[in-house]
């Protein structure tokens, strides 16, 4: 409601129902406060790393769900470790590492960061759920001819898509809503700046200027992704999130 109000109205009657509706801000809020460029860089690099997230973290989690070998339990634990591992700490070594690299202040050295940060968590999801798989599908499809990769992307993968639409939809509100990497580590120029980044600099600014309509406007314009996506997917994630209770 506040993102179609004028800032008088914000300030002199902020539960009752703009008097009109002022679809204006939004406009200001996309054009002339960057809000639309910032939106995009987001979601280049969400879609970059979630693709490279979800495509990595489940070939792992396959294999150490569904082949034993020397040393499953220690790589399964290290990406269990990595859950507890504090962002802060990297902060650092990130920096120099991405600077060395060459991918300081770019947007495909962001959606590495994001992958390796995300693959923790989706691992040990993974994992879990393709434990409750039945082995009898990917036998028969091994008899059948299939190799194991195929065995991989045609078989077990969809019939994992309940637990990859929940574990996208953690990882897509995780990356989205990151705010920390982007800011020690996308300091280049303002157009290559995040959501998140822009965000806090629109709301800092409102000390100085005070367009607060704008500025509910720009975090509207921020979750408007979250919740079409959960709204899409919710029967998918509830299905994700419950399967293991089946077994």
């Amino acid at each position: 409601m506040s993102s179609l109000k004028t800032d008088r109205e914000i300030f002199t009657s902020p539960w009752s129902l703009p008097s009109s509706l002022h679809f204006q801000n939004w406009s200001d809020a996309w054009n002339t406060a960057n809000m639309g460029r910032y939106f995009l860089n987001s979601a280049v690099v969400v879609a970059g790393s979630l693709f490279g997230t979800m495509l990595l973290g489940a070939m792992a989690a396959y294999v150490l769900a569904r082949f034993e070998f020397r040393g499953n339990r220690f790589i399964y634990y290290l990406f269990v470790g990595g859950m507890s591992f504090p962002i802060v700490l990297a902060l650092v070594p990130l920096y120099f590492v991405l600077q060395n690299m060459e991918m300081l202040n770019t947007k495909h050295g962001l959606i590495l960061v994001y992958i390796a940060y995300s693959l923790p968590f989706t691992v040990f999801f993974l994992t879990s759920f393709f434990k409750t798989l039945p082995t009898s599908v990917a036998e028969a499809a091994m008899i059948d001819g299939a190799s194991h990769t195929r065995t991989f992307f045609q078989v077990m993968l969809p019939m994992a898509k309940p637990g990859l639409i929940s574990i996208g939809i953690f990882n897509f509100l995780g990356q989205w809503n990151q705010y920390m990497l982007p800011y020690v580590l996308n300091q280049g120029e303002e157009k290559d700046k995040l959501l998140p980044q822009g965000l806090v600099e629109l709301a800092v600014s409102q000390g100085y200027k005070g367009n607060w309509a704008v500025l509910f406007s720009g975090l509207l314009i921020a979750m408007i992704p979250v919740l079409a996506v959960y709204i899409i997917f919710q029967r998918q994630v509830q299905a994700g999130l419950t399967a293991g209770a089946l077994k």
